[in-house]
């Protein structure tokens, strides 16, 4: 069974954490990783759009009943209704977390993922929890998981 990541962060995103995410979703994928995210746009969109470029398969886990609302990178998509609790959904389904930028739900869903004692890794997102490791790019955050996961 592959690894299943988790990638989090916010929905509005910049072109650097962008950037960042779709390195994350395309170094998991080449390692042959499931990305899981919340299927919505940002850096959901850019993780999903990077593990398809790299033909692997990204999951996106809707907070809305609509199947439609997934960005059109996501190969598997699980409408739940559930609104931001769908948050929950999508960190206990990954082994693992990379949090890239983000805001409250991106928080939210780290301290979910603490609670459940995942391996969380930041990429420039939500300093100060001494539970995770921040570092400044995709390889490093892949890399780390990979140490933590792939033993």
């Amino acid at each position: 069974m592959p690894i299943q990541l988790s990638v989090v962060g916010g929905a509005v995103a910049d072109e650097v954490t962008e950037a960042q995410a779709f390195d994350v979703g395309r170094l998991a994928a080449e390692r042959g990783w499931l990305v899981i995210t919340g299927g919505g746009g940002g850096v959901m969109a850019a993780a999903s759009r990077g593990a398809a470029s790299a033909h692997g398969l990204a999951v996106a886990i809707l907070p809305t009943y609509d199947k439609t609302t997934a960005n059109p990178y996501a190969g598997v998509v699980i409408p739940t209704g559930l609104g931001y609790a769908r948050n929950a959904v999508v960190v206990a389904a990954g082994d693992a977390v990379i949090a890239v930028g983000g805001s409250y739900g991106t928080l939210a869903e780290i301290a979910l993922a603490l609670k459940l004692g995942k391996a969380v890794v930041g990429i420039n997102s939500w300093p100060g929890f001494e539970s995770v490791h921040q570092v400044t790019d995709a390889a490093a955050a892949v890399a780390e998981i990979a140490a933590v996961l792939e033993k």
